[in-house]
């Protein structure tokens, strides 16, 4: 049990690394975040990196030979995702400087709610955790319940370490104002860039 906890805690860490800048970039793109928020954040990207080995887990048990197919599939879908939510932070952040005196407070708080609104943090949860449908087959040799424990265990490290994620980008984000939805922008560009080189 001992050495089932600690592989799961390490396998949770590299897991959460992704989960974890994208948690700074939220944090820069909002700086003034409530605590509930920041709580739900996380509570999101764990939720994810706790659903997908247990679905990774399911696959090769039932439908081994697809999920094999599919597989190759996941740098390219984590790729879209994140070039997605990335260009678009870039765009919305470049106007932003662009239009410092035109535009409402409306529509800043607009822009806030399209950057860090649920569907985003969806579409952020799916991009960082997909590749933790290959942990399928790390632990594919456990039990159902040896599963479950392991990825209950990956989802409360990746918890953690995402609030810690938002604590440092909020303390960035007073830093850099309106600078910081363009630095997040590239940020996930760049992890999007980073998860595909790697799926190869």
């Amino acid at each position: 049990m001992l050495n089932l906890l600690v592989d799961s805690a390490m396998l949770g860490v590299g897991l959460a690394m992704d989960a974890f800048s994208v948690s700074i970039v939220n944090g820069l793109n909002e700086p003034n975040m409530r605590r509930r928020k920041s709580v739900a954040i996380a509570g999101t990207f764990a939720f994810f990196q706790f659903i997908m080995p247990l679905i990774g887990w399911t696959c090769v048990h039932t439908i081994s030979e697809l999920f094999k197919d599919f597989q190759k599939c996941i740098p390219w879908i984590a790729l879209i995702l994140l070039l997605y939510i990335g260009g678009k932070m870039l765009i919305e952040g470049i106007k932003d400087m662009l239009c410092v005196t035109d535009c409402s407070e409306h529509d800043k708080k607009m822009q806030e709610i399209v950057c860090l609104g649920r569907m985003a943090l969806f579409v952020q949860g799916i991009a960082t955790s997909i590749d933790a449908l290959s942990v399928g087959f790390t632990i594919s040799g456990y039990g159902f319940f040896e599963a479950l424990f392991s990825s209950l265990i990956i989802a409360i490290v990746t918890f953690f370490i995402c609030i810690f994620g938002l604590i440092s980008g909020k303390k960035f984000g007073e830093k850099l104002s309106d600078k910081a939805t363009i630095v997040g922008g590239l940020i996930l560009i760049f992890i999007g860039l980073k998860v595909f080189i790697g799926g190869f």
